[in-house]
């Protein structure tokens, strides 16, 4: 920053501060000074090294699979009821005795030879 800039706010606080005290006319404006000179600029700093990547962390094992419950039993089968036994057949009722053969019917008379005759009787 230069000098001079900094240097009158400071000069002018000042006169304001004398002014108060003292009444005196102002005299001539002295030669204005000369402006510094410009400092030079610094170098611009190397640009820092980028970190390393990280590694990737290893994958968590696969947690056991649980063993499978035994089966239980199968109860017992029932036993299977006697079979009753058949009754008895019944007797076989006794025949009925035969009856009597009737008596044997005459034979009719027989009849005559006709005289052949033939009669057609017309229909209605």
């Amino acid at each position: 920053m230069k000098y001079s800039k900094l240097f009158v706010p400071l000069l002018a606080t000042a006169t304001l501060a004398l002014a108060g005290c003292v009444s005196l006319p102002a005299g001539p404006a002295g030669p204005q000074g000369m402006t510094g000179d410009t400092g030079a600029t610094g170098n611009t700093g190397r640009t820092g090294y980028t970190g390393a990547t990280g590694s990737t962390g290893n994958t968590g094992n696969t947690g056991a699979t649980g063993d499978t419950g035994a089966t239980g039993y199968t109860g017992a089968t029932g036993y299977t009821g006697a079979t009753g036994d058949t009754g008895a057949t019944g007797n076989t009722g006794a025949t009925g005795n035969t009856g009597n053969t009737g008596a044997r019917g005459s034979n009719g008379a027989k009849g005559s030879n006709g005289n052949g005759t033939v009669v057609i009787v017309p229909a209605q």
